[in-house]
């Protein structure tokens, strides 16, 4: 008992921790109602506005995720130059992130003109891809805005300051779901906008959350002491650097939301029971999954600002506190979709046709177990990717998420379903070797150590003292 009061109260322990993750965690829940909602009204809008929204946010968010995980990653910079009572750099820190959502956002909007041959490859309906070519197209239009706010928001974040990052993307939520209910239906005078007006509002919520961030960081005293407007000029060591170290962290990124997207595909392939209950998996997985990103972000701070200050044995306790928590919960969560599957499936058969529903049961209680699984190792995976990626280990979380995506999730489950024709569990054994093997690679490099030398700033120069001058009394002494 001792021990555990001990570590609740110790720096770098639960409490320490959990000051930093609660804000975290509420903020994605936030964006998942923010998401549900938006998709609930185009269902009740048109079966076309719904199918559309899916794969046309998919694609548009898969181009965004690079740059967001490149430009957010100005975090981990903020984390460690205020460990290292550095804060004058901070301002400049944030600015090159915004530098980098300006060529993101221009980047995301070369692609507008290709949204018709795109969507046509894919091969919907009429219908549905006149939805999908409107609303990607409209979504471009704001990517560059919501890839500066997530930057904007590493000022916070980044000195464990995680309140504000909360109720901007509250009110930022909020901000969307008025508008949406407004134009996608056409209430208080506004016009009816179907699919379009829930893209325009989706763009004007990312403008108001980049706005209100600025508004925040224009403070008289937040600038004096930070640097947040001095520091807007175009550093190009520190912006290289930035890419050094954030491009890997976006590719990363990238690659995990495209490397599910296309394993979901694939399955598709089995058949409509096998995609629906494999969807319905993935969906439940998320209750447990969206509060470990809030510990992950953490975690990639405090281990940021303790090796700022140079202290990697609080960074490494900060992470094993993280960890010890995180792991309770997956054990929690586990059991119960083991045990108890019907509560977390009753939801999604509740309006469903008990008949068809049947087979899509069946498959769905047997994939929560491989769910369970691997949410233990995804405990391992999010704390420990992130307690190196906060130290600068970048590059080798990439290239093990290249590896891996590639040869142990993607090709094998294409070669599994479309040539030796095995069905669903031979896709979800290989989908949960990609996810422990994943847990179990950044523990072993997070063991190594290597990361507690690791800095993603530049070292201080110490300036040398000037030399005293000859003084009277040597002077005097000469003559």
């Amino acid at each position: 008992m001792n021990s555990l009061k001990n570590r609740w109260t110790r720096e770098a322990g639960y409490r320490e921790v959990l000051v930093v993750a609660i804000p975290l965690i509420l903020s994605t829940a936030s964006w998942s109602v923010q998401h549900f909602v938006d998709r609930m009204f185009l269902a009740w809008y048109s079966p076309e506005a719904i199918a559309a929204a899916l794969p046309a946010g998919m694609l548009h968010f898969s181009m965004v995720s690079i740059f967001m995980g490149t430009a957010g990653y100005v975090s981990t910079f903020v984390a460690q130059y205020y460990g290292a009572g550095r804060h004058e750099r901070i301002g400049p820190a944030l600015w090159q992130g915004v530098y980098m959502s300006l060529i993101g956002g221009l980047l995301i909007l070369v692609a507008i003109p290709f949204a018709g041959p795109v969507f046509r490859l894919v091969g919907h309906s009429p219908q549905v891809r006149q939805h999908e070519v409107e609303y990607f197209r409209i979504l471009c239009l704001g990517g560059g805005f919501y890839i500066a706010s997530y930057a904007l928001s590493g000022f916070f974040s980044g000195r464990g300051k995680t309140w504000p990052v909360m109720w901007v993307n509250v009110f930022t939520t909020i901000v969307n779901l008025v508008l949406d209910y407004v134009l996608v239906f056409g209430h208080w005078g506004f016009p009816e906008l179907g699919i379009k007006g829930a893209g325009i509002a989706t763009v004007a919520a990312g403008l108001f959350s980049f706005g209100l961030f600025l508004v925040i960081l224009a403070g008289g005293k937040t600038n004096r002491t930070y640097h947040t407007l001095k520091g807007w000029r175009l550093d190009s060591a520190l912006f290289i650097r930035l890419l050094r170290f954030g491009f890997p962290s976006g590719v990363q990124f990238f690659l995990e939301m495209t490397g599910f997207t296309g394993f979901i595909l694939i399955v598709g392939r089995l058949g409509t029971a096998s995609l629906a209950a494999t969807n319905i998996a993935f969906n439940i997985n998320t209750l447990a999954f969206m509060p470990m990103i809030g510990f992950g972000i953490a975690i990639s701070v405090l281990v940021g600002q303790y090796l700022g200050a140079d202290k990697p044995g609080l960074a490494q306790t900060a992470a094993y506190s993280g960890f010890h928590m995180t792991l309770g919960y997956m054990i929690v969560i586990g059991a119960a979709y083991v045990l108890v599957p019907d509560i977390f499936i009753a939801p999604f058969a509740h309006q469903a046709d008990p008949g068809s529903f049947s087979e899509i049961y069946r498959y769905s209680v047997v994939l929560l177990r491989f769910v369970a699984v691997y949410s233990v190792f995804d405990a391992m995976n999010i704390i420990f990717c992130s307690a190196i990626k906060g130290a600068g280990d970048t590059r080798y979380v990439m290239f093990v998420t290249v590896i891996l995506s590639a040869f142990v999730l993607i090709i094998p489950v294409y070669v599994a379903v479309e040539i030796l024709e095995f069905g669903l569990m031979i896709s979800w054994v290989l989908a949960t070797a990609y996810a422990s093997l994943l847990g179990l690679l950044f523990f072993l490099r997070f063991l190594g150590g290597k990361w507690k030398s690791m800095r993603v700033i530049e070292l201080e120069v110490p300036v040398p003292a000037p030399k005293p001058g000859p003084t009277k009394l040597g002077r005097v002494g000469k003559l």
